[in-house]
């Protein structure tokens, strides 16, 4: 293989770290993916860069795009039999001279990139992970693109791509970490000093009951004390609600939506996308044990994020005349021993304040059944 021209290889590199620096920081993926885009078109000396993304039906999505005019060919949709399409599937570069005419190419090439000719496309991601391709384009009558400039576009869309995956991991566990350090700041806010603070006021109540002989000022002063105390660890419990439930409570009318948008959460920390099997007549549930739900719903997939190891999460909501009920089931490895119980208790508490129960399952085998169910007000 020929070697690579010393001032494209520093290009290369120069694009490789900005990318590494964009995506390791947590920007915004898709100001990411614009980076991958624009230095692929420029390395290639492109007039068109596209990165396109794979769904499950093998089809490819524009996602970014760099060098297009009217019309934005962002949202794009291929066929899973384009070119572009068996690029990502199968991790084989493709290059031809004129996209409208090669019989490789010309077959599946939408309206909107038929002004273009020479083409070529790599493959984005990993051999593990392919995310999807990598193409760029010339307007016709261009020159070709070279065997050398494939290969550099190969190299940068798979070094790109790991980065992109690397990074997705890398964010995820940052996730992941900022939820356990709000936890643990919650927990001890809850376990520390909300105890200390109830055990001071009730300290003073019983003083102030048991001194007959205070002034009345003292009396007053010892009372306000104990007010104030209380006022504390409201005010400290609702910064704990908050720790745990960062996210503002939506109206009822929307518990669909929160536990669509709960899932969308566990999907990115989960890395697959969780089954969800959702009754429609839950739009008149009332706030508070709304307000319930969507903290037992959170709970138990955070419990399945960290300590379950699973491979496919469902989860189930059913209401009838009567009752509103959760299904949280995971095939993981159940819960380990050693692990804190606390978010479990958590569950049934407040399946509990509602007057409902909640059961748990688990085993190494089978993995872990959550049930958290709660009656509904009768009409």
């Amino acid at each position: 293989m020929k070697a690579m021209d010393p001032t494209l290889a520093a290009r290369t590199l120069t694009a490789s770290t900005e990318i590494a620096t964009a995506a390791l920081a947590g920007n915004d993926p898709d100001a990411v993916l614009h980076l991958v885009v624009r230095a692929a078109a420029e390395l290639a000396e492109a007039d068109l860069g596209l990165l396109m993304a794979a769904a499950e039906d093998g089809s490819l999505t524009v996602e970014a795009a760099h060098g297009a005019r009217e019309p934005d060919p962002v949202g794009l949709v291929l066929s899973p039999r384009s070119s572009a399409a068996r690029v990502a599937r199968g991790g084989v570069p493709i290059v031809a001279d004129d996209v409208t005419t090669d019989p490789r190419t010309a077959p599946y090439v939408p309206a909107e990139l038929r002004v273009y000719g020479p083409f070529a496309a790599a493959p984005f991601g990993t051999r593990e992970t392919r995310l999807g391709a990598l193409t760029v384009y010339r307007r016709r009558s261009a020159k070709p693109f070279t065997s050398a400039t494939v290969e550099v576009l190969t190299a940068f869309a798979a070094q790109a791509g790991l980065l992109f995956v690397l990074a997705e991991g890398h964010n995820a566990r940052e996730r992941v970490g900022l939820y356990e350090e709000r936890e643990r700041i919650a927990r001890d806010l809850h376990d520390v000093i909300v105890q200390r603070l109830y055990a001071a006021g009730m300290q003073l109540d019983l003083l102030s009951r048991r001194s007959r002989r205070l002034a009345r000022a003292d009396a007053t002063r010892l009372a306000d004390a104990v007010d104030q105390l209380d006022a504390a660890i409201a005010d400290v419990r609702s910064v704990v609600r908050t720790l745990r439930n960062p996210d503002p409570k939506p109206p009822a009318a929307d518990l669909a939506e929160s536990v669509r948008a709960e899932v969308a959460t566990a999907r990115e920390l989960l890395g697959f996308e969780p089954s969800v099997d959702l009754t429609d007549d839950i739009a008149d549930v009332p706030p508070e044990i709304a307000d319930h739900f969507r903290a037992a719903l959170r709970e138990a997939l955070s419990n399945v994020v960290r300590h379950a190891g699973a491979l496919r999460v469902a989860v189930h909501l059913r209401r009838d005349r009567h009752n509103l009920r959760l299904t949280v089931a995971d095939d993981g490895c159940g819960i380990p021993r050693g692990v804190s119980q606390r978010g479990l208790k958590n569950l049934r508490e407040r399946a509990e304040q509602v007057g409902g129960v909640c059961e748990v399952r688990s085993s190494p085998r089978s993995g872990t059944t959550v049930t958290w169910q709660v009656p509904l007000p009768r009409a």
